[in-house]
């Protein structure tokens, strides 16, 4: 491999965030001072290759220190790694949270996108902005969703240094937000995560029982109120029971695409390559979507119990939990419980006894939607783009690192407790014969009390409407996310599940819902969806790195134009759709046109 280098130099504080990770450099080719010792000291071949995925890693070692990446730090993060210098500026300018131009230390996100747009973020910008002044040291960026539609506005200030300083606003106010962003420290603390469960303390809950009753931070508390009594059952009935009962359970993905998470475990430890690897997709990106993260602040060892199941079930001795970057509670809490227990003997070697070795590992992301695709995460994990990897070949049979995997989303995996420990029989008897189990539904926009819902599949849309407190004069409800779809308010009699959003021409998507009353205009909100697929786009395939773009143009020119006038951008629209949706290489391209084209023809939205 011939690495060309440039001429920057990393300043001290860079050499120390990436030697934090790494560890000192052991000779000058790696960047250290020149010695005797260079004569006599070589690496190359696969010990080079396998360092390849602590690139991000580094890449967000150096953003968390310094505020940005310069080119003499990047230089020195390749050298550890021997990594082509082209090809991590390619990684780290994929990346919306890394800047490779000088900044602040400060930068505060601003969430722009539906359900902060609804609430006014574009005000709040502008006010904010004012309020800091010039030569604040402040960076303000427009943010996608940050996952806290709850509470929106809302607002993350990051404060770059030893160590990185979080503060979130939310709801936000111009007053919190300037607080938040000149002093992360001294901000007031984060709504507690049980704000987000309206039906907190009901107990009839499956998935949130244990959010707000349980300390988060406690393993006793835990396994007081029944942690890890899933895993002593698997351990008991063995891995290929485990996987009949995951299966017999009827068990979908609930990240969007409900792939029969039985079928997919069944096909992972079933390949005879090894070693066998899961991975958890905690990197929810979708506008709208904030319940992997509300069971991760709130029941973090929940996922480290069903992660360690999976584990089991599949033939997996490592895992890797991709957790959005832009949610620094959770990577706490989540942290705090790994850390406990493999402390206590869940996790690493021979875990309660049993001969079984497991450990997780966390990867945070770093801001790109894309990668909620598996084969985009995997490869953003690998230390490369996160473009999405063209199938066959699929990922059970060569996921991460080439390798059988067995990816699932947070809410996918906790749903494997109740399994076990009910028996897949009374799993399988909640909810409908096509979709089982209980489902969570993130609800925002115009509704009394927004929050993460829990209800078995087969509840009808309005039902959860009227428990989220509807308000009048309803315009318009997306399930789904930006990717999904719009529905009418005289179509609220729509069942919540698989098969009943299909029949019903919509989708039920990774759980969003999103109210609108007629406050809200419908043609920007159609816009704002545009601009995040055309900013979320990879860019790997022609039909979607083209037809993003085209979709914005066509709907900037249509933004104020009605009827015959807008006639005929709309033809284009559809004709860009339909390419986008027969030629795309992955699901984002795919479904970009999805909710345009549902406001088009369910709404009038132009008429």
């Amino acid at each position: 491999m011939d690495l060309h280098f440039g001429d920057g130099k990393p300043t001290d504080e860079e050499r120390a965030a990436v030697d934090a990770l790494l560890g000192p450099a052991e000779s000058s080719w790696e960047g250290a001072d020149r010695s005797d010792g260079d004569l006599r000291w070589a690496r190359g071949g696969r010990p080079a290759r396998d360092r390849r995925d602590l690139l991000l890693p580094g890449l967000h070692a150096i953003n968390d220190r310094v505020g940005w990446i310069s080119e003499g730090a990047l230089g020195y993060l390749c050298r550890r790694l021997t990594v082509p210098p082209a090809e991590a500026y390619g990684v780290a300018t994929f990346y919306a949270m890394f800047s490779v131009r000088p900044r602040p230390a400060t930068v505060l996100q601003v969430c722009t996108d539906l359900a902060c747009a609804a609430a006014g973020a574009s005000r709040l910008c502008a006010d904010v902005e004012a309020g800091l002044g010039p030569g604040s040291g402040v960076a303000v960026e427009r943010s996608p969703c940050l996952g806290l539609c709850e509470r929106a506005p809302a607002a993350l200030a990051v404060r770059a240094g030893d160590p990185v300083r979080t503060a979130v606003s939310a709801p936000a106010t111009v007053e919190g937000a300037v607080r938040a962003a000149r002093a992360p420290d001294a901000a007031p603390a984060q709504a507690p995560v049980v704000s987000a469960v309206p039906q907190a303390g009901d107990p009839a809950l499956t998935l949130l029982r244990r959010v707000g009753v349980v300390d988060p931070a406690d393993l006793d508390d835990y396994r007081a109120h029944g942690g890890y009594s899933a895993l002593r059952r698997a351990f008991a009935i063995g891995p290929a029971a485990v996987v009949r009962e995951v299966t017999e359970s009827g068990l979908a993905g609930r990240g969007g695409a409900a792939f029969p998470t039985g079928r997919k475990w069944q096909a992972t430890a079933s390949q005879p390559a090894r070693p066998h690897y899961l991975v958890c997709n905690a990197d929810e990106s979708e506008p709208g979507t904030f319940k992997d993260r509300v069971l991760m602040e709130g029941d973090p060892y929940a996922l480290v119990e069903a992660m360690t199941i999976a584990a089991y079930a599949v033939g997996a001795e490592r895992g890797f939990l991709y957790l959005r970057g832009e949610y620094p509670r959770a990577l706490r809490r989540m942290r705090h419980a790994v850390d406990r227990a493999r402390a206590r003997g869940l996790l690493g070697a021979d875990i309660l006894g049993q001969g079984f070795d497991f450990d997780i590992e966390i990867r945070r992301g770093a801001g790109a939607y894309i990668c909620g695709e598996e084969t985009a995460l995997f490869n953003s994990i690998e230390g490369y783009r996160g473009e999405p990897r063209s199938k066959p070949p699929f990922p059970v049979e060569q996921g991460l690192f080439g390798r059988p995997t067995a990816e699932n989303n947070v809410e996918t995996l906790v749903n494997v407790l109740p399994i076990l420990n009910l028996g897949a029989q009374a799993y399988a008897a909640v909810g409908t014969g096509g979709s089982t189990g209980p489902k969570l539904f993130c609800v925002s926009g115009s509704v009394e009390r927004p929050g993460v819902y829990e209800l078995p599949f087969g509840a009808t849309l309005g039902e959860l409407l009227a428990l989220a407190g509807v308000r009048a004069r309803l315009r318009a409800v997306l399930l789904g996310g930006a990717a999904g779809g719009f529905v009418r308010p005289d179509e609220l009699d729509i069942p919540l599940t698989f098969e009943g959003t299909r029949r019903a021409g919509t989708t039920l998507g990774s759980g969003v819902v999103m109210a609108f009353d007629d406050t809200v205009p419908l043609p920007r909100l159609l816009l704002r969806i545009a601009e995040f697929f055309r900013d979320e786009s990879c860019g790997q395939c022609v039909p979607c790195r083209v037809g993003t773009v085209r979709q914005q143009e066509a709907l900037h020119r249509i933004a104020e134009r009605t009827g015959p006038a807008a006639a005929g951008d709309i033809a284009l629209l559809r004709e860009v759709g339909r390419a986008m949706r027969d030629a795309s290489i992955c699901g984002l391209g795919q479904t970009a046109w999805n909710a345009v084209e549902s406001a088009i023809d369910r709404l009038g939205a132009y008429e």
